[in-house]
């Protein structure tokens, strides 16, 4: 019966952020049709990504899959959509390639520096947090949106309201991420309390079964899975981070990723980057607060 409540969970999450009698789907969720109109005839000179890129004819992007609202692939169609997918194919136009002929990649959290050094993907959107230690191995174009650690518990949990409260309790996240690093780091619950797991969507199963006492990582992620299994799982609505996300490049092509940079501050200017939000995150009813790119 749970693993049938987490498929529906994924089947009708991409945020079905289904915020007070809205409708969603995760086919339906996403930016209004026509609004990645392909660019002619661009450059971006010294850029070896770019260039084998343009020899291959597409781009192949890495990408999460069980995100709902963020990076979510429908099992029915093979459909990626949320929002970082359409920065993904907002970049992938303004590039000049056709949106339509991206190979989306699906990479878990704990190699995705190594997808980037390998050149397996050519860059990577997936709720991909940029610090200095990522720094030394990826480059980073962005931020292009900023969220908070937060924790997801069940609807009638008391006892959790905070980072501060997690002492003897299980807490679940994933491999690799900047979200189960903090919980360990600061100590905020034992290490035998800490669950890793290669998806949240396994967290979200542990937590609903009750071998978790709480799943954390960023709030744009837990609010899909809160709304999508409504009346039995909450946000705590407490941050304690900031979570950059960037879009992750190779290391030392400095001409894609301003290239990058330009296309997100022309998002953010002209109102896509809104378009793209309402689409899909603002289907929560969260209102959206525009980053500020940190060029470097």
């Amino acid at each position: 019966m749970r693993v049938r409540t987490l498929a529906a969970v994924l089947l009708t999450g991409a945020l079905a952020l289904t915020a007070c009698g809205k409708e969603g789907s995760p086919t339906d969720q996403g930016a209004p049709a026509g609004l990645f109109e392909v660019a002619k005839d661009v450059k971006v000179d010294g850029s070896p990504t770019f260039e084998k890129a343009k020899a291959r004819g597409n781009l192949v992007i890495g990408v999460k899959e069980d995100q709902p609202g963020l990076g979510y692939k429908d099992p029915t169609t093979n459909k990626y959509s949320g929002f970082d997918i359409d920065i993904a194919r907002l970049v992938s136009a303004k590039l000049g390639f056709d949106p339509e002929k991206i190979q989306f990649k699906t990479i878990q959290s704990a190699a995705r520096e190594q997808a980037l050094i390998n050149g397996d993907v050519d860059y990577y959107v997936g709720t991909y947090t940029i610090n200095a230690g990522r720094k030394e191995k990826v480059g980073f174009a962005g931020p292009y949106f900023v969220a908070g650690q937060d924790l997801l518990v069940k609807k009638d949990n008391t006892d959790i309201t905070g980072p501060e409260t997690l002492k003897g309790k299980k807490v679940c996240s994933v491999t690799g991420s900047t979200p189960i690093k903090q919980i360990r780091e600061k100590g905020y619950t034992e290490p035998e309390n800490i669950l890793e797991f290669q998806g949240y969507s396994q967290c979200v199963t542990k937590l609903l079964n009750g071998e978790a006492d709480a799943v954390t990582t960023d709030d744009a992620i837990l609010k899909g899975y809160a709304a999508a299994e409504e009346g039995k799982l909450k946000v705590v609505g407490k941050t304690f981070s900031k979570e950059p996300y960037g879009i992750g490049l190779p290391k030392e092509d400095k001409a894609l990723r301003d290239k990058v940079n330009d296309i997100l501050q022309g998002a953010l200017d002209d109102g896509t980057w809104q378009k793209i939000y309402d689409g899909t995150l603002g289907k929560s009813g969260s209102k959206a607060q525009k980053p500020t790119i940190d060029r470097y």
